[in-house]
């Protein structure tokens, strides 16, 4: 018998799995982008946990197991910036990043004080899955930078 996944607010006791897990699902961004030091790689606990007091961000459950994550933060402009949405690498391509996308939409576009207006993430322009997924939710690319010699950030949005 299978158990289903079960989405849910994220407290300050899943930090540290998070953490476990974030670190797991950079792995292939950081191959692909050949840098080990990149952010998400490196952030310490205390910075996750000071994330999670600040802003808001959901945990997808498998059991007792966190398989999959995504983090948000609404601005004064009401803008919801949203990041780190990760999924359990034995657990891509089921639908689960999707439904995480829309849960942390849903969440700041009802969210009385937040009262976001538009969306907005980025990913590295080499990181098609997260390009595919972001355009089939309706995202669009607004801008490009350059970050360094071998990674330039697409930053994509959305109306809420």
């Amino acid at each position: 018998m299978g158990m289903s996944v079960t989405i849910s607010a994220a407290s300050a006791q899943d930090a540290e799995q998070i953490l476990k897990l974030q670190y797991l699902c950079y792995q292939d961004e950081a191959e692909l982008y050949g840098d080990y030091t990149i952010e998400p790689l490196t952030q310490p606990l205390d910075d996750l946990k000071a994330e999670l007091e600040r802003g808001h961000a959901l945990v997808a459950r498998l059991g007792d197991e966190i398989v999959a994550s995504v983090r948000g933060e609404a601005d004064e402009t009401g803008t919801a910036r949203i990041g780190r949405l990760i999924v359990h690498p034995r657990l891509r391509g089921h639908g689960l990043g999707g439904r995480l996308l829309d849960a942390i939409e849903e969440h700041f576009a009802r969210d009385a004080e937040a009262a976001a207006t538009r969306f907005r993430l980025f990913t590295g322009d080499r990181s098609e899955g997260n390009l595919r997924l972001y355009r089939r939710k309706g995202y669009e690319a607004v801008a490009t930078e350059r970050v360094g010699p071998r990674l330039t950030l697409v930053t994509l949005e959305k109306a809420a």
